[in-house]
């Protein structure tokens, strides 16, 4: 039973390879778990365990994740068998009539998916208290705290042992904030890696792309081998990578040198426990061999996150206008959060002009950051300037969705660094390195060049061998 908590997906598969264990009884405990987590944590929706048990009795794939149970997040992944509310009362129990190619890919690899887990609505802030699921998702390590967001639900899944890796999507730091919130390890490949059709071609102008939270970097290594490369039709792919996730693992990487910045980007400082965390990591780096010296990537971080945020509210305005369209009617009293309604009157204001200079703002922002890599292999930071959040701090209860972003106390402030690696398009990645002394996980953050994915998956599995995590659980886990 305790294996069956604690082992990653690669071992429980393994498991499942060597008669050990069956998948009907992995999926039995990663149930009864929800029955037991759920209440507190508000992380698992949409349950079909039907589907899932129906997936096991027609023979699963003989992939790499056979028989290991497994969660989508409530927002894309679209699935025939796994109807969601992607985060919104408008979108409740939207059913769909496709398997996207991601979710093809990932069922490829023998994990049984059984359901989805909770994401803020329109996948926009680094919390996940959407309405429509009745409450916020909290954080196992504390529950007055925040999972993070927007994949908020998988990090809390994951981090309470319900499942050992979880779907996830990242268009801000989506992936990065909630693992660095919940003490995991995420990581968000070179734009375009992983495939977002048929329903999309891209994501908020190429800045969104899909990817998973895992205790352990080699789940996360083997299942992003399993799913990268473009599908039919899309409009762009990634650069080939010098050779797979999971080979990059296998082998220690060069030494690096490592540009280490211990404020924001922008020169601001950062809590104390954050500082702590980045100067800790660059003391074992250097004790590695690695080459660590101060930096700070000098770029247009204000005009990229103004221009993130005009991006992300047309995007939220055009996907509400895709629901009511295939609903055939306006939009009604409940559909939306009031952030959601703030989103779309800023959109409003927002020329066709105006959207494709801030695309523009973005590209040529991600050539500065491009330029912030002569000289450096990676670029350390923490992954936020504070440690995670109190419930209800960052609500969509609320009008002002430009302040809620980029005002002072904002969403900026507080994830200052994830951004970033959306805009530019580069390879970035959180590792739970440090824990505050009131027990709380503080992540720090890996970025490398552009399509260099096998260089900092190399660099953090470095880490995760020498100060490993996995012992680390959350106190309501132990229970």
């Amino acid at each position: 039973m305790e294996a069956m908590q604690t082992a990653d997906a690669t071992s429980l598969s393994a498991m499942v390879a060597k008669g050990e264990i069956s998948a009907d009884e992995l999926l039995d405990h990663a149930l009864a778990r929800v029955a037991k987590l759920n209440p507190d944590l508000n992380a698992v929706v949409s349950v079909q365990e039907g589907a899932a048990r129906r997936a096991i009795r027609a023979g699963l794939p003989d992939g790499p994740f056979r028989g290991v149970p497994f969660l989508l997040k409530d927002l894309g992944a679209e699935a025939v068998d796994f109807p969601g509310h992607n985060g919104s009362a408008l979108l409740r129990d939207t059913r769909y009539t496709y398997d996207s190619e991601l979710f093809l890919r990932m069922r490829a690899t023998g994990a049984v998916t059984f359901g989805r887990t909770t994401s803020p609505e329109g996948g926009i802030g680094p919390v996940t208290e959407a309405a429509v699921y009745g409450g916020p998702t909290r954080n196992p390590w504390d529950l007055s705290r925040t999972s993070g967001g927007s994949s908020g639900g998988a990090a809390a899944a994951v981090a309470a042992g319900i499942v050992p890796i979880a779907h996830g999507s990242d268009g801000g730091g989506s992936i990065r904030i909630p693992a660095s919130s919940c003490g995991l390890f995420g990581f968000k490949a070179t734009r375009a890696r992983f495939p977002d059709g048929p329903a999309a071609g891209e994501g908020w102008a190429g800045m969104a792309i899909e990817g998973f939270l895992s205790r352990s970097v080699r789940d996360n290594a083997v299942m992003m081998d399993a799913c990268a490369g473009a599908d039919a039709g899309a409009p762009y792919a990634a650069p080939a990578m010098e050779m797979t996730y999971a080979g990059a693992i296998a082998r220690p990487p060069r030494r690096l040198r490592i540009g280490v910045c211990d404020t924001t980007f922008t020169g601001a400082p950062i809590h104390p426990e954050c500082r702590t965390a980045v100067e800790t990591t660059a003391r074992l780096l250097e004790g590695l061999g690695h080459s660590v010296t101060p930096f700070c990537p000098k770029a247009d971080h204000h005009g990229m996150m103004r221009a993130w945020t005009r991006i992300v509210a047309c995007g939220t305005a055009l996907s509400v206008r895709g629901a009511l369209a295939r609903r055939g009617r306006g939009l009604q009293d409940g559909d939306l959060q009031r952030l959601s309604h703030a989103a779309i009157r800023y959109a409003e204001g927002i020329s066709g002009a105006d959207y494709l200079q801030a695309v523009e703002t973005i590209h040529a922002y991600g050539r500065e950051m491009a330029a912030a890599f002569d000289g450096y292999d990676i670029i350390l930071s923490a992954t936020l300037a504070e440690p995670p959040a109190k419930v209800g701090r960052f609500t969509h209860d609320r009008d002002d969705y430009e302040a809620y972003r980029i005002g002072e106390g904002g969403v900026f402030e507080y994830s200052p660094f994830c951004a970033t690696f959306n805009a530019s398009g580069q390879p970035a990645a959180t590792v739970p390195m440090h824990w505050t002394a009131e027990g709380l996980p503080v992540g720090v953050h890996f970025a490398a060049p552009f399509g260099h994915d096998a260089t900092l998956i190399a660099l953090c599995a470095e880490c995760e061998q020498a100060q490993p995590w996995a012992h680390r659980w959350p106190p309501m886990t132990q229970s």
